[in-house]
């Protein structure tokens, strides 16, 4: 939660440290909500450099000035985006221009100019985390965090599609943040294999939450996942 690009407060050694913090999921007459741009375009985050932002080194991220970049398959000007490719976890997914993304063996990072808006992508082994599904997952974590950072305020909920949203108000600002942050997790579980999904992490300046949810909304369209 300090970190979204770190990750630090996810994994098994979480869910082993808060056993028994886990919260209920909201209730199932939510069941058929889903996320909505609310008639924002990739245009309302972009910068239209024409994709020059993906190509330049950043000395304040993790490797670097060099750190290893994701891959570029295409830049849409018109629309605003550049679709990006992580290859080590094997998912597309469009990108605001302006940004930045790279990657390394376990996840696809991607970040605003300013750094205020940060992104990140992983694949995740239920067993190894130590729960049982998506659901689980997604209760146990919002648990957790809670009981370890009791300003956050936690909210997990399942989508109309099977997938699963967090939603952690309060979160503590990061080295570099003007002001508090409100991470959003989405949890897809693998088609025909509850044990495995993909955890796709958004998180905002705590004033632009609205917003936020609704570029939330544009990533999680956008991603193919190869699974």
């Amino acid at each position: 939660m300090e970190n979204e690009v770190k990750q630090k407060e996810s994994g098994r050694r979480l869910f082993l440290a808060t056993a028994g913090a886990a919260l209920c999921l909201a209730s199932p007459a939510r069941a058929s909500d889903k996320l909505d741009a609310g008639g924002l375009t990739f245009l309302d985050f972009a910068t239209l450099d024409n994709g020059a932002s993906f190509s330049r080194g950043d000395p304040i991220i993790a490797g670097g000035p060099s750190p290893p970049v994701a891959k570029v398959l295409g830049i849409d000007s018109a629309k605003g985006f550049a679709r990006i490719r992580f290859e080590q976890i094997r998912v597309t997914l469009a990108v605001p221009l302006g940004w930045q993304a790279t990657e390394d063996w376990e996840r696809g990072v991607g970040y605003s100019s300013d750094k205020r808006y940060r992104l990140v992508v992983w694949r995740v082994d239920f067993d190894y985390e130590s729960v049982k599904d998506a659901e689980h997952y997604a209760s146990t974590k919002a648990g957790a965090i809670q009981a370890r950072r009791p300003g956050v305020k936690a909210q997990a909920r399942k989508l109309g599609d099977g997938t699963f949203l967090v939603v952690f108000e309060n979160a503590p600002k990061a080295q570099g943040d003007a002001e508090q942050r409100v991470v959003f997790d989405v949890i897809i579980p693998q088609p025909g294999n509850p044990r495995l999904g993909v955890l796709l992490t958004l998180g905002v300046p705590a004033s632009e939450g609205g917003r936020g949810i609704k570029l939330l909304a544009l990533l999680k369209e956008s991603m193919k996942i190869d699974w």
